[in-house]
């Protein structure tokens, strides 16, 4: 049933319900009618084997993962491993995923960014940032696992003001939060103010395989740059970024970066620093062509914002630039069509920030909005409203966009505010950064959950709440709890999403896959102490279930599960050797250790596969230095009496059609 004639029935049955409801049982909890606990159940209902609306991809944090839950239901369904092993998937364990990973076992995961085509999401790619180690992901979401890992990108330090997608998908743009040196390694703190710089960077996409490289980069002023934002229709070739210790300042930021009334958004023609790299503008720093936009005009430029912004949005139609600095309870609305005005009359400030020209204020502002207390970020429903979190104040407000009526009260265009629990720092709406706003639901990305929930000790976890607002006003609908810690999410629609169930046999382009038992095979280099095998997975065994080594060989495995079905997937976890790989339907992957000790250890199933899944296992055996190998010809190949392929009625019967029960 669609889920609007669903609310208009939880409205009339509310009554039925009258003095059922549920007393607070916490400080601080919201309280709503019986009609509204009702309304909103049924709001957010996702029947058993149906289908949620939306998908929420969500950052992970210092997890160095990326969540997925439904949406309306919030139910957490997976997690996508990107900058830190999990086992659950076998991630960071076989030789592909440790070789992307790098040195690094972990990562902090803070703004998500959808590929688009045409200004809205298109399906194809995920990327996101880590603000740790300078790099960033991108993950396929045909089959919703990483597949890249580019960096540590060149003179970026906390890639944090970062992932952001153009429209067509040309550039994912990041900026550094921290500045260092720049074109030498090493200068004193003291020096900072003029020694150290940051850098914004655009991120080339292929457009045909998502493969990411370094595209172009400019260096900046030693502001600490925070999230940006990609413009839209005539501001699409411009990108936008808010700075916070406009200052320069070293020390206790929270008292020397904040003396400035006004901090800094960063205006970027992406195109022209495009052009300025082509044309070989640059200097070198690090081995990377670098911009020094003081001297390649036309490329970057200041424009005054409220003090302290951690947040910066375009609006749908690309034509109003939104900057909320936290320190002020304003949102600042600034016209991009009187940005370009100053841009081509050359209307500046006398002063300049590293010979980076500054665009008067005055002449680009379009309104300040008096939207509450610690505005941070901005999101949009398409409909002509804007909603802003509020941190301090704990609430979102919700705020109509220009066009303004000549002389109206600020105050009047602030038309609905949600309080939630607590401290919300991000906030997302479905489709919201793009062109095409869907305008039905929004996710509260709270800080702080105050024991909302069952006790979990010290260590507790993140709030998110779900709010409708299909209508006027807003509506509380439902509230989750999140691993720590999310700051930003993406929410698309389902239908937009084409993800596979399993990879196609015809599609496999690994040459270590193998689709039937005889071609399972080991091979042993006596002179090289290495063995080799292509090991050949399917309910309920493994091929072949015996692998003889000698103890310090190195062995490397290829394991391919054959099924060509959905929710078959194998496991191979070695006893004793730190060693978990998990395989799809269809899939092959390389397992790579030394067999240091001597002994006999099992391998197994770690996916529950069928009704004979305890019977999926084998063993390695590691014959002691000086005892000779008794499996081996004289070609070096490894023999055993092979297994052949289940007919199809056992495949359907003892061996099961699915996971067994």
């Amino acid at each position: 049933m669609h889920r609007t004639k669903m609310a208009w029935l939880a409205l009339g049955s509310a009554a039925i319900l009258a003095g059922c409801e549920r007393t607070p049982q916490v400080p601080g909890e919201q309280t709503m009618s019986t009609g509204d606990v009702q309304s909103a159940a049924l709001a957010t209902y996702v029947k058993p084997g149906n289908l949620d609306d939306y998908y929420l991809f969500y950052s992970g944090g210092h997890s160095g993962q990326v969540f997925i839950a439904g949406v309306p239901s919030m139910r957490h369904i997976a997690t996508i491993p990107v900058f830190a092993p999990y086992p659950g998937t076998g991630y960071g364990f076989d030789e592909e995923t440790r070789k992307m990973m790098g040195e690094f076992t972990w990562g902090d995961v803070h703004h998500p960014a959808l590929s688009k085509t045409n200004g809205d999401y298109d399906g194809r790619w995920l990327f996101v940032n880590d603000n740790a180690n300078n790099r960033i992901a991108r993950i396929d979401l045909r089959d919703l696992k990483t597949k890249q890992i580019l960096g540590p990108i060149p003179n970026t330090m906390g890639n944090h003001g970062s992932s952001m997608v153009t429209n067509n998908s040309e550039y994912a743009l990041v900026a550094t939060r921290f500045s260092v040196p720049i074109g030498e390694k090493y200068a004193p703190l003291d020096q900072y103010a003029t020694k150290y710089k940051g850098a914004v960077t655009g991120i080339k996409i292929d457009p045909t395989t998502g493969q990411m490289s370094v595209g172009w980069q400019i260096m900046t002023p030693p502001f600490n740059w925070d999230l940006g934002a990609t413009g839209k229709g005539p501001s699409a070739d411009w990108a936008f970024w808010t700075s916070y210790n406009s200052e320069r300042a070293t020390g206790r930021l929270e008292a020397t970066a904040s003396q400035k009334d006004r901090d800094y958004v960063a205006i970027v023609n992406w195109k022209a620093a495009e052009a300025a790299m082509k044309a070989g503008k640059t200097f070198t720093s690090e081995g990377m062509q670098i911009i020094d936009p003081a001297k390649v005009p036309g490329v970057m430029y200041l424009l005054p914002c409220g003090k302290s912004p951690h947040g910066v949005d375009v609006d749908p139609s690309g034509q109003y630039v939104i900057c909320s600095g936290k320190l002020q309870p304003t949102s600042t609305v600034f016209s991009f069509a009187n940005i370009l005005k100053s841009i081509e009359e050359k209307d500046f400030e006398q002063n300049t920030e590293d010979g980076i020209p500054i665009l008067e204020y005055d002449d680009a502002v379009l309104m300040e909005v008096p939207v509450g207390l610690g505005p941070l970020h901005t999101q949009f429903d398409g409909k002509g409203y804007a909603y802003t979190s509020l941190y301090v104040e704990s609430a979102i407000a919700k705020w109509k966009l220009p066009p303004y009526e000549e002389g109206v009260d600020p105050k009047s265009l602030v038309v609905d505010k949600m309080p939630v629990q607590f401290n919300v720092g991000h906030l997302v709406t479905s489709h919201g950064d793009t062109e095409k706003p869907r305008g039905d639901y929004l996710v509260s990305l709270n800080k702080m959950s105050k024991g909302r929930h069952l006790n979990v000790g010290p260590s507790i976890p993140e709030s998110s709440q779900l709010l409708d607002i299909n209508g006027q006003t807003m509506v509380m609908t439902y509230e989750s709890y999140t691993e720590p810690e999310p700051h930003f999410a993406q929410l698309v629609h389902r239908d937009v999403l084409k993800p596979i169930e399993f990879y196609p046999k015809d599609e496999s382009k690994n040459p270590n896959a193998i689709w039937t038992p005889a071609g399972a095979k080991v091979m042993r280099n006596a002179a090289r102490r290495t063995v080799e095998g292509k090991v050949y997975a399917v309910r309920s065994y493994f091929e072949p279930g015996r692998i003889e080594v000698q103890e310090g060989d190195t062995v490397i495995l290829h394991i391919t599960n054959a099924e060509q079905q959905r929710d078959e997937i194998h496991g191979f976890g070695l006893v004793a050797h730190n060693l978990n790989a998990v395989i799809d339907p269809g899939e092959t992957k390389t397992v790579r250790f030394v067999a240091r000790t001597a002994g006999v250890f099992p391998y197994y199933c770690t996916n529950f596969c069928s009704a004979l899944h305890q019977e999926m296992q084998g063993y390695l055996e590691v014959v002691p230095k000086g005892r000779p190998l008794l499996a081996y010809n004289a070609k070096g190949e490894m023999t055993w009496e092979r297994r052949e392929a289940p007919p199809v009625a056992a495949e359907n019967g003892a061996h099961g059609t699915g996971r067994g029960h």
